[in-house]
């Protein structure tokens, strides 16, 4: 014998609904039953963005963009792989690889226009 399940409640916000299922003690099983659940897929769903402000030193700015130009992608989608790869690992970044991989964003120009001139700067790697 099942057992009535409790009415999920109207929330204002979704932080007020976030608190909700966080609660300690809280069972999603008294709310909904999980057997007749399915999967859903979302598959235009974009992960939030924040906008930052990042101060490089030249030197590593232009040879930042003259790797992305290599590669044929935009240099900030570049950083946000290696980002990505430093914070979760090779391979566990998911969605921002798959974009750059797949030619999301790709441009038509190159990401430097002159690079080589500027690229007398020496890096980090050049002795």
């Amino acid at each position: 014998m099942t057992r009535p399940l409790k009415p999920i409640p109207e929330f204002r916000s979704e932080d007020e609904e976030r608190e909700f299922w966080a609660t300690r003690g809280r069972d999603s099983t008294q709310y909904m039953d999980w057997s007749t659940a399915s999967l859903a897929r979302f598959p235009n769903i974009k992960p939030a963005t924040s906008t930052i402000s990042l101060r490089l030193p030249l030197s590593l700015l232009v040879r930042i963009k003259l790797e992305a130009n290599r590669m044929d992608v935009p240099y900030q989608a570049l950083i946000k792989v290696w980002l990505a790869e430093k914070a979760f690992g090779p391979g566990r970044m998911g969605d921002v690889v798959g974009r750059l991989r797949h030619g999301s964003g790709v441009r038509k120009e190159p990401a430097v226009k002159g690079a080589d001139e500027k690229a007398g700067a020496k890096g980090p790697d050049d002795e």
